[in-house]
């Protein structure tokens, strides 16, 4: 019965990395929960660009990755407060 219950946590924790995100606001700085649009392994999501003025091109590789994926999961597919 413990090792039903213990792979029953592990599935539910697993599912939940890949459903339930936090990013941090680009204005603001405080960290808020969210449920993605589709299932990725990435949790944590933030904006390199923030308030700034700054163009995608500008950014290197790895920040207009970062940059895109904060787009799609926190700008067009949740509600920002």
């Amino acid at each position: 019965m413990k090792r039903k219950a213990g792979i029953l946590i592990i599935g539910i924790l697993i599912v939940s990395k890949f459903w339930i995100g936090i990013y941090t606001h680009d204005e603001f700085g405080e960290k808020n929960l969210f449920i993605k649009h589709r299932p990725i392994w990435k949790t944590f999501f933030y904006s390199p660009r923030g308030m700034s003025d700054l163009k995608l091109s500008e950014m290197s590789t790895e920040k207009q990755n970062e940059q895109k994926l904060f787009d799609e999961f926190v700008l067009e597919n949740q509600t920002i407060e």
